[in-house]
């Protein structure tokens, strides 16, 4: 069975297996909890704990359990399982890396710990963007590992200007360094978004420190059709200014 548990803090959804859990556990508590978070408008942050009384899943769970995640995983923050479960830990860390949200996973005697981790989960996307109305120039600030989030985000505001304008003229990389993907999802994701939009970036500009410098020729062959420029990290409004180009909005 499911047992939702009602000790955890607020902002974190928190569930324990007992037992053999069955579809119909699924449906009792799962679906509810989803249903609630589409209905308030809210992310989900989850603790999913496997005591030591837990025994394993009924065929229809196992299949409840993936369609619900193909079906709400979109919803989810961030998922810590807890469990000494040998199987649920490698399995959990295997298809965690390939989904849009963090999955982390700790023992049963690390289950603060693991709500500790989902309460300092970022809220939304972790990378910030802007985009300079006056000249269409696209400003990514990057501090955190990417996310699936940010892609999506930074697809919006792209192809809202996209189509109206037809091209970007310039999209600026700001980072002292690159911090990577937070798993294997968000790095497809990122291959996306420069799939569905190098050939509508006429300048791309990296302002970050001189170690990043390598990256210029790597994002050179990505956006093949547009210049590419280097700037210091604190040469931001330099690096802004070019990307316009010489008169600005449409050049």
């Amino acid at each position: 069975m499911l047992e939702k548990l009602t000790d955890a803090p607020d902002g974190i959804d928190a569930v324990k297996a007992i037992g053999t859990v069955s579809k119909e556990d699924y449906e009792e508590v799962f679906e509810p909890l989803v249903e609630s978070a589409r209905r308030e408008n809210r992310r989900i942050r989850l603790l999913y704990q496997f005591g030591a009384e837990f025994r394993g899943f009924t065929p229809g769970a196992a299949w409840e359990d993936t369609k619900l995640g193909f079906g709400a995983i979109q919803l989810f923050d961030g998922c810590a399982v807890v469990s000494d479960t040998w199987w649920i830990r490698e399995s959990s860390r295997l298809v965690g890396f390939l989904l849009p949200c963090p999955v982390r996973v700790f023992g049963n005697d690390e289950r603060d710990a693991a709500i500790d981790w989902l309460s300092s989960l970022p809220e939304g996307p972790g990378v910030s963007h802007r985009l300079v109305p006056e000249s269409g120039v696209l400003v990514v600030e990057v501090e955190e590992p990417l996310r699936v989030q940010d892609f999506d985000a930074l697809a919006r505001t792209a192809d809202t200007w996209l189509n109206e304008h037809g091209d970007l003229p310039g999209l600026v990389v700001h980072a002292r360094e690159f911090p990577g993907w937070e798993n294997v999802s968000s790095m497809l994701r990122h291959v996306r978004f420069v799939r569905d939009h190098h050939r509508k970036v006429k300048r791309v500009a990296l302002s970050a420190d001189s170690k990043l410098a390598s990256l210029v020729p790597h994002l050179a062959k990505h956006f093949v059709q547009a210049e590419v420029n280097s700037f210091g990290y604190d040469e931001i409004d330099d690096a802004i200014t070019w990307a316009a180009g010489p008169t600005g909005r449409g050049t």
